[in-house]
């Protein structure tokens, strides 16, 4: 765009309000823009005009909160000389929405394009909070690549629970152990879950919405500091304020996302989420703003960059910690700056403050050694995601920071056959065929079975479902035996401590090997060489590949017939395919057409 007189550049906002070339429809966008108070010299007056993209909504209770946090946005806007302009999100609730909040991911990103790029925006705050948010904001961002910063909107604080710390989604796998031993009942069950939730804010655990807003810090794309305030906490509201103001400076400084998610982001935010002890959502998350952003990355990076990283972070359901504690011993910043010291990142990377880095963490505090482990004494020392394949599926994940001593002893120190396991398939046909048949008697069940789920992915859900980690039948459980290994094709909540092998690709509902695998058949999984298969010769996969035919389920509604036609696998991103060919839409595309 063309410099105004003082050197600035002309703003995007201004081909709305201020332009000579058609009077008509100038006159047309500022008059009804004035209807609720703002003033004809405000929208003429050459300053950014800025919007807050708020996912917050008395739906979205885990961004409830950024409803109030807009206005010290908008304080921060207005000191700084921009003008906001709050809208609204597609609402995405991970414990509200059926069939699946993922549903929604695509939907939210959707709607945020059209907003940014059919507006007259200069720049965008993007509010986050829960899980799908952060993704499905910065894959808008992305895509129209405007100047953009994230606010994160902060974990609840701690829970408590008879005596000790209660985390978010972690005290549900607790409580359901609990509850198929007959220790407590339904309603004490239901009074042991709520106990996590005690104020505003996101899941307290390094579930996946902390995970991934830890992700858009690492990424360069919030203040430094901005991921780990609890939401309750001054510092939050301090926090949107300084966001506000420097939104402002990177639209005057033209300092879009497509300067900052360059490959260079995308390796730092790989070996953050193996030191966090991140969420398995990050990869199909992460990989899907990577091809919004024009990166290549797949998940086979996220083994080469991150699976011998060292686990930093003693929070659940890694670890013994909450959010809290997690803020106070120094957040995203104390971690990163111990990965830069031992040169784990890449410091070169920008970031939205207009420093790179490394120049940010210079500042950063130290690992306090409780909460965030020094690296040279980790809590784990391989701590990333093993990414496998074999005849069950191309490319599937396993986190490795929650493979519990118990798990590895059983499954993965067997004499001459060190990480690796073999057992007897438990096919189940998705949740609903799970929970109806798990405690028949005549399933074949016992200490040596590997528990499978399919048909709950992108497509065969759709929107792939947190499935996958499945409790044994209660009669294992009531003699002891709490984990069982578990494999699927859909995802599995980042607040469980499941080391499942999950987000399979492809699924299924599209053929993928898992389509094709039978209970009782032999599967053996070896983690030392990255594969997963059934032991079956080849001839008989052959057949059973040539007799399969695709399991048609109804779509309920029109948008989830239009994701299941156009959305790829989780190893990919789990994307709108045909959307990921826009890119840069503000440079490439230019202004839209006039409405009238």
């Amino acid at each position: 765009m063309a410099d105004n007189k003082d050197g600035k550049r002309r703003l995007r906002s201004r081909e709305w309000f201020d332009s000579k070339s058609d009077p008509t429809m100038t006159a047309l966008y500022l008059e009804r823009y004035m209807n609720f108070g703002l003033t004809l010299a405000e929208l003429r007056s050459g300053k950014p005009i800025i919007g807050i993209a708020q996912t917050g909504s008395d739906l979205s209770p885990c961004n409830r909160h950024h409803v109030d946090l807009a206005w010290r946005t908008r304080d921060g806007i207005r000191d700084a000389g921009g003008i906001p302009i709050e809208f609204p999100v597609h609402p995405i609730q991970e414990t509200g929405k059926r069939p699946t909040a993922a549903l929604d991911r695509n939907l939210a990103y959707l709607s945020l394009v059209e907003s940014l790029y059919g507006y007259f925006f200069d720049g965008v705050v993007l509010t986050t909070g829960c899980d799908k948010t952060t993704p499905a904001m910065l894959m808008g961002a992305a895509t129209v690549d405007i100047p953009a910063i994230v606010l994160s909107g902060g974990p609840m604080l701690d829970g408590h629970f008879g005596g000790g710390l209660a985390g978010s989604g972690t005290i549900v796998w607790y409580a359901r152990e609990e509850l198929a031993a007959g220790r407590i009942d339904m309603e004490q069950f239901i009074e042991m879950v709520a106990s996590s939730a005690p104020s505003v804010g996101h899941c307290n655990t390094m579930g996946t919405a902390l995970s991934m807003n830890s992700m858009a810090e690492a990424l360069g794309m919030s203040l430094t500091g901005c991921a780990a305030i609890p939401g309750p906490y001054k510092q939050r509201g301090q926090m949107a304020y300084e966001t506000g103001r420097r939104i402002v400076e990177m639209v005057w400084e033209d300092l879009r996302p497509s300067k900052i998610l360059t490959r260079a982001a995308f390796d730092n935010a790989i070996v953050a989420a193996s030191a966090l002890g991140a969420s398995t959502n990050c990869p199909p998350h992460v990989n899907a703003i990577a091809r919004h952003a024009g990166v290549d990355l797949v998940n086979a990076d996220w083994d080469k960059r991150g699976y011998d990283i060292p686990l930093l972070v003693n929070c659940m359901p890694a670890g013994k910690y909450l959010g809290e504690a997690f803020y106070r011993a120094g957040g995203v910043p104390a971690v990163m700056a111990e990965l830069l010291a031992h040169g784990k990142l890449r410091g070169e990377a920008m970031t939205v403050t207009g420093k790179t880095m490394e120049e940010n963490l210079a500042a950063a505090p130290r690992a306090d050694g409780e909460v965030i482990k020094p690296y040279d004494r980790p809590m784990l020392n391989q701590a990333g995601f093993a990414v496998l394949s074999g005849n069950l599926f191309d490319s599937a994940i396993m986190k490795t920071s929650v493979i519990s001593p118990e798990f590895r002893a059983k499954y993965l120190e067997r004499k001459g056959d060190p990480d690796a396991f073999e057992g007897t398939a438990i096919v189940f046909e998705g949740p609903e065929d799970y929970h109806h048949r798990i405690n028949d008697p005549s399933l074949p069940i016992d200490e040596n079975s590997i528990l499978f789920i399919r048909n709950a992915g992108p497509v065969g859900y759709p929107g792939a479902a947190e499935v996958v980690n499945m409790l044994p039948p209660d009669r294992l459980v009531k003699g002891g035996v709490l984990l069982l290994p578990c494999v699927g094709d859909g995802r599995q909540s980042g607040t469980s401590a499941s080391p499942s092998i999950l987000n399979a690709s492809p699924e299924a509902a599209v053929g993928g090997g898992l389509a094709l695998l039978k209970t009782g058949d032999r599967v053996r999984i070896d983690i030392a060489r990255r594969t997963a298969n059934i032991m079956i010769p080849e001839t008989e996969l052959a057949a059973r590949k040539a007799a399969w035919k695709p399991n048609v389920v109804e779509s309920q509604t029109p948008w989830q017939e239009l994701q299941r036609k156009f959305v790829g696998q989780l190893a990919s991103g789990a994307c709108l395919d045909f959307a990921v060919n826009y890119q840069r839409i503000d440079e490439t595309k230019g202004i839209p057409r006039h409405s009238h």
